[in-house]
């Protein structure tokens, strides 16, 4: 193969390459990529509708997500936010600093998430109003640490382990 001919080989690579580099954007744009808006994070302080949960895990992160809502309204940030903030002590700290949240406001935040948690799980049928109002009342005074888990964590809450003591398997008999 002469110079030439590698030369011509080489640019016919390029061109080749910028043809099919323009296929792709042109693709893209035709897909509607040049409309691309990334979606919003949901208000945390609207209610958001439970999707009838079958089992335990999964009334467990519906749980969740109604805690860390709670949590996120009473405090103005956004769930998702608040989740990795949580995710780490570094993170929860840096968030702190950020938002200016002492731990005292973020402890009546996690209890106000946790209890509107249990009002939800009531409320859709999905906790009995028997286990209800215990669990409400003892979340209103659970420790930052342990709320935190609690809001990470919601299969604790549901089937009794660590705070509720030994009740823990007939709670989960007394779900619906």
């Amino acid at each position: 193969m002469s110079p030439d001919d590698a030369k011509r080989r080489g640019w016919l690579l390029v061109g080749g390459a910028l043809v099919a580099a323009l296929i792709l954007v042109g693709a893209y744009l035709a897909a509607g990529g040049a409309s691309y808006t990334p979606e919003k994070t949901l208000d945390p302080c609207k209610p958001r509708p439970w999707s009838n949960p079958e089992g335990l895990g999964e009334i467990a992160n519906q749980f969740t997500t109604s805690a860390l809502d709670g949590a996120a309204c009473k405090l103005g940030v956004s769930r998702e936010r608040l989740a990795r903030a949580l995710a780490t002590t570094e993170g929860r700290e840096k968030f702190a600093k950020e938002f200016h949240i002492d731990d005292e406001r973020l402890t009546k935040a996690i209890r106000a998430g946790l209890v509107r948690a249990v009002d939800d799980a009531e409320e859709n049928g999905e906790l009995s109003p028997l286990l209800a109002g215990p669990i409400r009342a003892t979340v209103q005074h659970v420790p930052l640490e342990t709320g935190i888990e609690l809001v990470q964590d919601a299969e604790k809450i549901l089937n009794g382990e660590s705070f509720l003591g030994g009740i823990g398997n007939a709670i989960e008999e007394l779900l619906p």
